[in-house]
């Protein structure tokens, strides 16, 4: 049985993408929307910037060997216009990203993030700018992103971060994950759908 997962902390190295208006074609090429699940997503964010006609590897924070294993992304304003797509912060949590920390993002993006446990937090303009060149200046810098004091935290640096209060409450409570909550409360569920006139041929 899946167990309800509180999401409270995010820690790691961080990668960021500069850029305003971001959209998710670009963080997720259309064409690999025909992909019946979404296993492989992980191999396709910002592909098209990433790679040639060719396959060969171009100039991208996200092919920065120094950026391997970050799990922290950081953005500037309005991240993931665009199409509604849930590819899009799939693509980038199978990447390896776990939050991401930026000025604005679509509000649609930001959902789908939070429906699958991964935390977009908003901060100023100044502070999204000092912590992109912190990476940048060390990219082996660690970073702690702490949903419960609503802060980004780096050496002695520490910034507040936001985000609604709903989207706070369904990571740090476990709620996000609705088929986990479902799972874990099964009993309760079916108590309750044994009760619904649907579920019983509307007898009783």
């Amino acid at each position: 049985m899946s167990e309800v997962v509180k999401i409270t902390h995010v820690c790691g190295t961080a990668v960021p993408i500069r850029g305003n208006d971001i959209d998710t074609d670009r963080i997720i090429p259309a064409r690999y929307l025909k992909e019946v699940t979404f296993g492989r997503m992980g191999e396709y964010p910002f592909f098209d910037e990433r790679f040639d006609a060719a396959g060969k590897k171009k100039d991208h924070p996200f092919n920065d060997p120094e950026s391997k294993g970050a799990s922290i992304l950081f953005v500037n304003k309005n991240f993931g216009c665009g199409s509604s797509r849930e590819h899009a912060p799939q693509a980038l949590y199978r990447f390896g990203i776990k939050a991401i920390v930026g000025e604005s993002f679509a509000a649609i993006f930001a959902g789908n993030c939070t429906m699958m446990g991964l935390p977009a937090v908003t901060v100023g303009a100044k502070e999204i700018a000092r912590l992109m060149t912190s990476v940048e200046d060390n990219p082996r810098t660690e970073y702690t992103v702490d949903l419960e004091t609503k802060t980004i935290s780096y050496g002695n640096e520490k910034f507040t971060i936001d985000l609604p209060d709903s989207y706070r409450t369904a990571l740090t409570q476990g709620f996000w994950d609705s088929t986990a909550l479902l799972r874990a409360n099964l009993e309760q569920v079916r108590k309750t759908a044994a009760k619904l006139p649907y579920m019983n041929g509307f007898s009783g």
